[in-house]
């Protein structure tokens, strides 16, 4: 029988799957590079937006009046002013008020001392679209806001959180300036303060990611099956000893999958936020998570000990309080895992995609960017999240709750 084979003039008329993925990146990029320049300032980088006296006040934790009286005694920064006169302040200029503040009163400036270790948080899930950037982002963000000092680290090749924070990963990431740079085997590899960038969220340093970083998904196998004694699983955590003194928090946002990566950031980890969409779709794909990184955790923990953390945390997002299914999948999570799922739960929120959009968040935008009623809600159960995990930080230092 002759062998069945394709008439050669259908393989000369078919395009290979590698050349239509080349041109449509190459047509996307160019296309996000058009569209990055009209959502962002003329030179390509985000600025943040002037907080108000009102806005500036409930950050630092005093009233409006209180600023007034500082700003009228001649104390604390030049301010700008509104068109209508209203006191504007940059958070830059928020912290500064934190640390003049904090000559009477420590507590007014957040930053750990002593023996407080350094936090270390690894925002993960098995499942794509449970919110991790989202949650990654808007927690940098908010500790950065109120006075602590943060890293935080894109380790997912599709780089969202990098967009978040300004950067185009296909354009403004170039080799070796992603984490893989600090991970590598090979004599390229650099230290990690080689990677680290200033962002305009002042007090939030960034280590952006791009598709570089699938890289140490090919790397490592490679060198375990070479006999090497490297170590992979330390990695980031022994890149981030070296900049122990300059943050307060890291929080990693870990790709969709339970490669490499996501195990060297778990190894790293002293605390653990899993992030859960109440479906049972999702819930079973947790399960899945929760079993794979166990079996894998405890073949390492046999070779190097137990890797221990301060803690575990699951986080429902994505959550609608009217949807009937969804409230009994939380309670069922709740009844299951109890104190160790988020008492506030990351409410579904127009204003979020919004801003989204704009490629912001919802820490960015402005009550007059979106439905005022809508932006309130959201602004309030995203600082309800973000202040209960801020609780189980200063928890783990040892500090009362605020």
């Amino acid at each position: 029988m002759m062998p069945l084979t394709k008439p050669a003039r259908s393989l000369q008329a078919r395009p290979s799957l590698d050349s239509i993925y080349a041109d449509k990146a190459a047509l996307l990029t160019s296309h996000l590079h058009v569209l990055q320049e009209r959502l962002l300032a003329p030179s390509s980088t985000k600025e943040l937006r002037s907080f108000t006296s009102a806005e500036a006040a409930r950050l630092i934790g005093v009233t409006d009046g209180y600023l007034r009286q500082i700003s009228l005694a001649g104390e604390g920064p030049i301010l700008e002013r509104s068109p209508g006169g209203r006191r504007l302040y940059t958070l830059a200029q928020v912290h500064e008020l934190r640390r003049l503040l904090a000559r009477t009163k420590p507590s007014y400036l957040p930053t750990r001392s002593g023996s407080e270790h350094l936090q270390i948080i690894a925002v993960t899930n098995f499942k794509g679209g449970s919110g991790k950037t989202t949650v990654s982002t808007h927690l940098t963000q908010y500790l950065a806001s109120r006075g602590f000092r943060v890293l935080a680290i894109d380790l997912d090749p599709q780089a969202s959180m990098s967009s978040l924070f300004g950067y185009q990963p296909e354009i403004d990431i170039q080799e070796n300036q992603t984490l893989y740079a600090a991970l590598r085997y090979d004599d390229m590899r650099l230290p990690i303060t080689d990677v680290i960038r200033p962002t305009y969220f002042a007090g939030a340093d960034l280590i952006p990611g791009n598709i570089e970083l699938q890289e140490f998904e090919h790397d490592t196998p490679r060198i375990l099956a070479g006999g090497h004694r490297e170590l992979f699983f330390d990695r980031i955590a022994t890149s981030l000893a070296n900049v122990d003194d300059r943050y307060d928090v890291v929080v990693i946002d870990c790709p969709p999958q339970l490669g490499f990566l996501t195990m060297t950031a778990l190894c790293a980890a002293t605390g653990v936020l899993v992030t859960v969409h109440p479906q049972m779709i999702d819930i079973a794909s947790m399960n899945q998570f929760l079993t794979m990184a166990s079996g894998l955790l405890s073949v390492l923990r046999e070779k190097v000990g137990a890797f221990e953390v301060d803690f575990n945390r699951f986080l429902i997002t994505r959550y609608e309080p009217n949807d009937g299914p969804q409230s009994q999948i939380v309670a069922f999570l709740r009844s299951l895992f109890g104190d160790e799922v988020l008492t506030n739960p990351m409410v579904k929120s127009t204003a979020v995609s919004e801003a989204g959009l704009r490629k912001q968040t919802i820490y960015e935008v402005s009550r007059d960017q979106v439905h005022r009623q809508t932006y309130e809600r959201a602004i309030e159960s995203m600082d309800a999240v973000n202040a209960e995990i801020e609780d189980v930080i200063k928890s783990n230092w040892g500090r009362a709750k605020a």
